[in-house]
């Protein structure tokens, strides 16, 4: 055997090896037997047929195992020998494969990078003070009555936070929107609908609900509407000025219910001193989690700016197209027409490969770091990611677990997420704390 490692480019290389004719031969005198021992041909017991009736009637099979045994061969021995730390086989060329002369097999492979791993112990860390100041106690309760809020009808002018119940019709220049929006009407007319006055949340169409207040039941006027640059749920009126014919139909007020029984109870509350201590604990919470969020991505990027090196391409590729992938389906339950990401095609790619490729590079680091500090997978780390992808999914943990035994792509993905968090949780452990200002 005879083997030979050539550079395509720091992560990529071609492996080529040569099996001489003798351990060739020999590989297909065993795809021979073994067929021999299995086949059941009349006249025979099984493993008795002669070897040249066997190569007959078995010839094809026989050629394809044979070949796979080789190519197989060729690259198990190969990856040995060159010591090759391979993270992608990109392609196998074997040549001509014969029993009675030597192959030269030729594998294109990613190999994972050699770089060395920077000081990780002490990464600066920036989190949000842990004072909670009463004031977001106060809002957040008062966004709960604002959820539970009934409306009355107000017999005055619209004012900030009351809705409106309109009608509009959308023009151009004097001329309808309809064809222009045809797919959506709900931007060209609508006999009625809903609007916040002066919300924090825009309605349907940007910006006139800022356009609402000093209203009243049966007022009519034009309002006009400058649509963003880059509108994305209707490119056709990105950019364009729309004059909306709005016609008032009902105002309604917005009633905040009491701090009373009834209320405190239906948030698990006696008092109105519980549900603040309620609150306030939920706020600390939210605060921790949202501190340690951020300590996790600082950590990550502070590695990121300490250590460069050439990334595989077939891993940034792969990631690329789940990027793509998980970015499309976000944005079209949002209402994006596929037609938008045609448009953007290009700056979508570019901009899914950079984040790719940072998060490539990230999980080559994160490996190394988990290697070096001896951090491995348990069996407890796979049940805990069992019972919440269960709990999470809707679906029975024994049924998770017959997906992962039958799939082990799968399950080895899901060992390597493990082992990514639990280094950046080591990361974080070790890292310093500064409060912002």
């Amino acid at each position: 055997m005879n083997i030979a490692v050539q550079d395509q480019t720091v992560t990529r290389k071609s492996l080529v090896v040569t099996l001489d004719q003798r351990e060739v031969a020999a590989e297909h005198a065993a795809t021979v037997a073994e067929y021999a021992r299995l086949a059941r041909i009349p006249g025979f017991r099984p493993g008795k047929a002669p070897a040249d009736m066997i190569a007959k009637r078995f010839g094809k099979d026989i050629a394809d195992e044979f070949k796979q045994k080789v190519v197989s061969k060729a690259y198990r021995t190969g990856l040995d020998e060159a010591k090759l730390d391979v993270v992608q086989l990109i392609d196998a060329a074997p040549g001509a494969i014969s029993p009675d002369q030597p192959v030269e097999v030729r594998f294109t492979v990613d190999v994972r990078p050699e770089f060395v791993l920077p000081d990780y112990v002490g990464l600066p860390t920036e989190v949000a003070g842990a004072d909670l100041p009463e004031t977001e106690v106060d809002q957040v309760i008062e966004q709960m009555r604002l959820e539970r809020a009934d409306f009355k009808v107000a017999n005055r002018p619209s004012q900030k936070g009351d809705y409106v119940k309109l009608s509009y019709e959308g023009s151009i220049d004097g001329k309808s929107i309809s064809e222009l929006v045809s797919d959506k009407q709900i931007y060209a007319k609508v006999p009625q609908t809903w609007e916040e006055v002066d919300g924090a949340q825009e309605g349907v169409v940007p910006g006139l609900g800022k356009k609402l207040a000093e209203l009243a039941v049966g007022d009519k006027r034009d309002i006009s509407i400058e649509f963003p640059a880059e509108f994305a749920a209707v490119p056709a009126l990105a950019g364009k000025n729309v004059v909306y014919a709005v016609e008032i139909l009902e105002v309604r007020e917005r009633v905040l219910p009491p701090l009373d029984e009834e209320f405190l109870k239906s948030h698990q509350a006696d008092t109105v001193d519980a549900l603040r201590n309620n609150v306030r604990n939920n706020l600390k919470m939210q605060k921790e989690y949202q501190n340690k969020s951020a300590q996790r991505r600082q950590v990550v990027d502070a590695l990121l700016g300490k250590v460069d090196f050439e990334v595989p391409v077939s891993l940034v590729e792969g990631e690329t197209q789940n990027v793509l992938r998980n970015f499309i389906e976000e944005q079209m339950r949002r209402g994006v027409p596929q037609e938008q990401f045609e448009k953007d095609k290009k700056e979508l790619f570019e901009g899914a490969r950079k984040s790719a490729t940072a998060r490539v590079k990230s999980q080559l680091i994160l490996a190394k770091i988990a290697e070096k500090e001896g951090l491995q997978v348990t069996e407890g780390d796979i049940n805990a990611f069992i019972y919440r992808e269960s709990m999470r999914a809707g679906t029975s943990a024994d049924k998770l677990v017959k997906q992962l035994t039958k799939d082990r792509d799968q399950l080895r993905a899901v060992q390597q997420n493990i082992i990514f968090d639990k280094a950046v949780e080591f990361l974080v452990s070790k890292a310093t704390v500064s409060v912002k200002a």
